[in-house]
């Protein structure tokens, strides 16, 4: 059964991430930076301002909300929950062990223009979600597939089963990305540090998974916005000791990646890395597989955010990014490059690096300065990390689930997510990663075939909402494309002018 799946998996992968699919996924980052001027460079300081320096001095930043909708703060952390986690450990490992140094840099790079694709992603979300009957917010690519892209001329049939496919493909890979991959990763840290039986973690993690997401959203974010800032700064902070400790490697680590980037040639004669089409596959894969951008995934619990400009809860879409892959997978990386793990000669692995494993680098690196306290240090990362993606891709799934079979087979998804749990912690290890690879990629093409198409609506959002808050050109907010969410909304906005 396990060789039946893992051979029909490899055959769609390959297929699915093959050049045209990664062609897709560059190109579109790169049509929106360029449509919106380069909104990533060129308002830097007004999104950083905007979104998470506004959670120091703008209180309904972070203010409760007493209806269905969640607050702005809770919405990034509830995204960031679901980005920022093993995929920022494990995965920059692996890509480094089989794409070579060089792959960190295709990782940046396409988060750069990723900034892009997810404030796109977040705007349309904005653009076209409505109310649920229990007053909840919905939002997703499922929506501007049917409402957006389906408007088009003679696109209805085509946007309605667009729509269908990426509820499915999202359902099935909260159960791949959102959950299996994540516990078999925590389950292999926490047995490898301390020595606990696997599945006797599992059963621990279906109770706690299932203890939170039964309570639905307003509980997940609750919880996240207090365990994300504290798991991300104990990170970066654990990050930042190690590298500052072979400080000396840190030119070597960033020479050893640019020339992997390109397969230059090292000064011992040999190739860096795995060559520049491994590096770069890897680097993409592994950049998607971290932030999510082009997935369509984190527009879900963007669009329960209170906001009403589209475009503000685009730039949280960005920082999301940046914070998810600019930071935290660039400090993994060099802490991985300048342990020791890898020849900065060659760009391959060391024989002592070799014998952890892809999945344990990090680890190891830790271990070699700390001890057993780093390697139980990185199991507690692992945990928490893996643990808060857990439930944010429970939110995701249960989204797309919804659009399929209504409101109220909700809970039906969540008992369901809940066992897959128990699934996740006795799975092996790579094909859980395989299966997440598949059913991303999945995700990714209606999604970024949505964003195309419904390109023109971005432009003229973040054009509008320039002109208004930016240059201060008197023009009508452009808030949402259902014409009566639209007039609530202005209303409400001009009733509490300034806050958004």
């Amino acid at each position: 059964m396990i060789e039946t799946i893992t051979r029909i998996n490899d055959a769609l992968n390959s297929q699915i991430w093959g050049w045209p699919a990664l062609a897709l996924l560059g190109l579109t980052g790169v049509l929106m930076t360029c449509l919106t001027g380069f909104f990533q460079i060129t308002h830097f300081k007004y999104w950083w301002k905007h979104t998470i320096g506004a959670i120091f001095h703008e209180e309904h930043i972070t203010q409760h909300t007493a209806d269905r909708t969640i607050s702005q703060f809770q919405s990034l952390c509830t995204a960031l929950a679901a980005t920022v986690g093993t995929g920022n450990i494990v995965g920059v490992a692996g890509a480094i062990a089989t794409g070579g140094p060089g792959a960190v840099f295709w990782m940046i790079l396409i988060a750069f223009f990723g900034m892009m694709t997810n404030y796109s992603e977040n705007v349309l979300g904005i653009l076209y979600r409505r109310k649920n009957s229990e007053g909840e917010w919905c939002g997703g690519a499922m929506y501007y597939l049917k409402d957006g892209l389906g408007a088009k001329p003679g696109m209805k049939t085509v946007g309605t089963v667009l729509a269908v496919l990426f509820s499915i493909f999202c359902v099935i890979a909260s159960f791949g990305i959102g959950n299996m991959s994540q516990v078999n990763s925590m389950v292999s840290n926490i047995n490898s540090a301390f020595g606990i039986p696997k599945l006797a973690t599992g059963i621990f993690l279906f109770i706690a998974v299932g203890a939170v997401i039964i309570g639905g959203l307003k509980r997940v974010a609750a919880l996240t916005e207090r365990l994300v800032p504290f798991m991300v700064i104990l990170y970066l902070l654990g990050s930042v000791v190690i590298i500052l400790m072979h400080v000396s490697l840190i030119p070597a680590a960033f020479v050893s990646i640019f020339k992997g980037a390109f397969a230059l040639k090292s000064a011992a004669g040999g190739i860096v890395g795995a060559g520049i089409a491994s590096a770069m596959k890897m680097g993409m894969k592994r950049g998607v597989f971290s932030n999510e951008a082009g997935l369509g995934s984190s527009v879900m619990v963007h669009s329960s955010s209170n906001v009403r400009e589209p475009v503000r809860q685009g730039m949280w879409g960005i920082f999301e990014v940046f914070a998810d892959t600019v930071v935290v997978c660039t400090l993994t990386s060099l802490v991985i490059l300048t342990s020791g793990a890898v020849n900065l000669e060659t760009g391959v692995l060391t024989e002592a690096a070799e014998t952890v494993g892809s999945s344990s680098l990090v680890s190891w690196a830790f271990s070699n300065v700390f001890g057993q306290l780093g390697s139980a240090f990185v199991a507690l990362a692992v945990l928490l990390f893996a643990y808060s993606t857990v439930l944010g891709w429970s939110h995701y799934g249960s989204k797309a689930f919804e659009y399929l079979f209504g409101t109220k087979s909700i809970m039906i998804y969540r008992v369901i997510f809940a066992l897959i749990v128990l699934a996740g912690s006795v799975l092996e290890a790579q094909l859980a990663w395989d299966i997440s690879d598949t059913f991303n990629g999945l995700m990714m093409l209606p999604n970024l075939i949505g964003v195309v198409v419904l390109s023109p609506q971005v432009y003229r959002c973040t054009k509008n909402y320039v002109h208004r808050k930016i240059k201060g050109i008197d023009e009508e907010p452009m808030l949402s494309m259902i014409p009566e969410i639209q007039a609530m909304q202005a209303a409400d906005l001009a009733a509490a002018e300034g806050e958004d």
